[in-house]
């Protein structure tokens, strides 16, 4: 194909997938919006005031960037597996798999899709985050960089995920019980430093630590993790499930049937 052709093919990827979730805004959008007013209120006012101050922030500010890492990654998760695997079920993937539309550009289409549903997510999960306290940005840069890097990485996730899923049932056990616990150990609601040191060296295992504290960073300037260290590891997990993913697309493992 030539690169023209790879680029309608691309965008009409692209294309479906945002209609796909703009369409049911209700059941993509509309949730993040209230689970998040109800963390705000919940961890933020009423056990926030109690809790007073971590890490020389309000309890509030300190949960916010936690909380709006949260939704970008259920959402740009959510977005490819279930799209993906629907695609899968309904067996228009194959056609897709044999049509002259190179493996990176189908995963392009679909990774690039749960981005922009990512994206979309923190930017209202952010503006209702301005209700409840102030935000200040502490470096663009790193705010930006990380909220790309953070959804890439778990759109090709969910495309793992949905192509190793047998059923519907099979798109909600990772994220019920590896995604969710992954979250709420990541730092969203504590710092670090409150951990013994054996539990906070386990923690470093996690990748959600280094994605959490990078943002975090980005917004109020403080990390429990080095900047470099957080910013290579989301690398190298990125890298991986890319590889990883085009290694599945190529040789159509559980996708040919």
């Amino acid at each position: 194909m030539s690169l023209q052709e790879q680029w309608v093919a691309l965008m009409t990827i692209l294309r479906k997938e945002i209609k796909r979730y703009l369409r049911i805004w209700t059941q993509t959008l509309l949730p993040s919006a209230i689970t998040m007013s109800l963390y705000f209120v919940i961890f933020g006012s009423l056990i926030g005031s109690r809790i007073g101050e971590m890490g020389g922030f309000t309890y509030m500010q300190f949960v916010v960037p936690g909380l709006i890492m949260m939704a970008i990654v259920t959402n740009s998760y959510s977005n490819v597996v279930s799209s993906f695997f629907g695609s899968k079920f309904n067996h228009s993937v194959e056609e897709l798999l044999v049509s002259p539309t190179p493996n990176y550009i189908i995963l392009l289409g679909y990774v690039i899709g749960g981005v922009s549903r990512g994206l979309l997510v923190a930017v209202i999960v952010t503006v209702v985050a301005m209700f409840f306290t102030d935000l200040h940005m502490h470096s663009f840069t790193v705010v930006v960089a990380i909220v790309l890097m953070t959804s890439i990485l778990f759109a090709l996730a969910g495309f793992i995920n949905a192509v190793y899923a047998n059923n519907f049932d099979d798109i909600s056990i990772i994220p019920t019980f590896v995604l969710t616990p992954l979250i709420y150990l990541g730092g969203v609601f504590y710092s670090m430093d409150l951990l013994p040191d054996f539990w906070a060296a386990v923690s470093k295992l996690n990748p959600l630590v280094y994605v959490v504290n990078a943002f975090r960073y980005g917004v109020l300037g403080v990390s429990d993790v080095s900047l470099s260290v957080a910013f290579g590891m989301i690398g190298v997990f990125t890298a991986m499930a890319w590889f990883y993913s085009m290694h599945l697309l190529n040789t159509g493992k559980r996708l040919r049937q």
